[in-house]
């Protein structure tokens, strides 16, 4: 699949850049895209959630009533998970959520992800290009020069650049991040995906 290389005016440069078949025009396959996603969002729970158990909370431990006769349940003490104010049982303690996923598991959900977006035809390559100073009109100016500034944007540098992250950085439904850092949750969720040059190249370097 060839795709067109725009300058940041949106001006057409007249060249053409083939994107690589065995990243962007694989048969995507869903359960990877699931479960690398499904990690993705597993490691940033930071599994803090914390209820009292009996043994947590103040109170006296005096029998309220006798065993049996009494017409309910059997409660021992004010602590009960049975009251209002007792214990929690079986309640949530603080866990690490984090799990273990293969590489060419995630690889595999990666390369899906981008071949989604290569089929939708929402991947725009632009020139390498930066910033001398953080200027978020300017950025604002690329964006709708590329006919890109009314979608959920990500685009994608080879390395990173202040600079650029910081013209980007506030603007809304907008992330700039580098290759280093792509990833399949952040991909599915932008609407187009812009790709420097060198960006690309990276890709390939590093999905292949």
């Amino acid at each position: 699949m060839e795709v067109n290389v725009y300058n940041i005016k949106g001006e057409d440069t007249g060249r053409k850049i083939t994107l690589n078949e065995s990243i962007f025009g694989i048969e995507p396959n869903d359960h990877a895209i699931y479960l690398d996603v499904k990690q993705h969002m597993a490691n940033k729970r930071q599994g803090t959630h914390k209820t009292k158990e009996r043994n947590e909370i103040t109170g006296s431990g005096k029998k309220l009533g006798r065993q049996k006769g009494g017409g309910g349940a059997r409660r021992g003490d004010i602590k009960s998970p049975l009251l209002v104010g007792g214990g929690r049982a079986f309640g949530p303690t603080p866990r690490d959520y984090s799990f273990k996923l293969n590489k060419k598991t995630k690889s595999l959900a990666r390369k899906s992800a981008l071949t989604y977006k290569a089929q939708a035809n929402a991947i725009v390559v632009v020139e390498d290009f930066a910033f001398e100073a953080p200027k978020t009109k300017e950025f604002i100016s690329i964006a709708k020069n590329l006919k890109v500034s009314d979608k959920k944007l990500l685009m994608i540098l080879s390395e990173s650049n202040k600079n650029v992250y910081l013209s980007a950085r506030n603007i809304e439904g907008t992330t700039v991040d580098t290759v280093s850092h792509l990833n399949t949750y952040g991909v599915l969720g932008a609407g187009v995906l812009v790709l420097t040059e060198s960006a690309l190249a990276a890709i390939d370097n590093i999905l292949i």
